[in-house]
């Protein structure tokens, strides 16, 4: 069993950045590929970027390439996400999630643990 909570929402304007972190406990941290999924009001939960265990490889959503940056760091067992350049269509509830197989880092049915959301809202 794994638990996480995520943090680092918040109201920002247009342009501006934010930090969001997933504070992860109980398995073994280390052994799971980490996803950040957003779900938008009268929208699907999207896949926004993921990380696998070692930290080694990296996945974004075209949407946020470039702009959004997943980092891991296994000593305290957290994973973090870097979002610059924030826009309007970013604002939604911010996901982690934890995998324990990482074969499918897209894929929201491939997490087997969830966090219970953060806000974030980008002003125009």
């Amino acid at each position: 069993q794994v638990q996480l909570v995520e943090s680092g929402g918040g109201l920002v304007q247009t342009g501006g950045s934010l930090r969001l972190s997933c504070a992860a406990s109980g398995h073994t941290f280390g052994n799971y590929c980490m996803g950040w999924f957003r779900q938008a009001p009268g929208k699907e939960r999207e896949f926004v970027a993921a990380i696998t265990w070692t930290g080694a490889m990296t996945y974004y959503a075209d949407s946020v390439k470039g702009r959004f940056t997943i980092s891991r760091d296994n000593a305290k067992n957290t994973v973090f996400l870097q979002m610059n350049t924030l826009k309007p269509e970013d604002t939604a509830v911010y996901y982690c999630a934890a995998d324990p197989k990482g074969t499918r880092p897209y894929y929201s049915g491939s997490y087997y643990y969830w966090g219970q959301g953060t806000q974030v809202t980008v002003s125009s």
